[in-house]
């Protein structure tokens, strides 16, 4: 099972795992939660797990930003502020959707394969681009 499927079903579970950074070692809050096969899974596939989060884990703010941003739109983690972003600016919420378009033209198709690989010069300005709006439209204080 892929990495990042078995991560949204735990996300989507109402469950939470994240690197600790206290000990940086995998975390889970509300563990009772995670559907028994799901939990199996995670189990089974624990070192891609912890090798996924830890590739995140010198990751820019730009980088964590637009990963948040996926997490929002797929419905695996919410995020209020970038919700309500994306709702108040349209052109930003298309802006992310071509930046998404860009990705699928350089071969990402499933959303639960890892998009950094897919990434290429014009994606990372678009990216770019997010986090600049994102940080201005935070700093407005909306």
């Amino acid at each position: 099972m892929q990495v990042l499927k078995i991560l949204s079903d735990i996300w989507k579970s109402g469950a939470n795992i994240y690197l600790d950074k206290d000990d940086d070692r995998i975390a889970i809050e509300k563990q009772n939660l995670i559907p028994p096969e799901v939990m199996e899974a995670a189990e089974q596939n624990f070192e891609a797990i912890n090798d996924w989060f830890k590739s995140w884990k010198d990751a820019s703010a730009e980088k964590t930003t637009i990963l948040k941003m996926v997490q929002q739109i797929c419905g695996w983690q919410n995020n209020k502020k970038i919700d309500e972003w994306f709702c108040a600016e349209e052109d930003d919420l298309m802006l992310f959707i071509d930046w998404t378009v860009v990705l699928a033209k350089n071969g990402w198709k499933d959303t639960y394969e890892d998009y950094r690989q897919f990434e290429n010069d014009e994606s990372n300005e678009m990216a770019r681009k997010l986090y600049e709006r994102a940080v201005a439209y935070m700093k407005k204080g909306v």
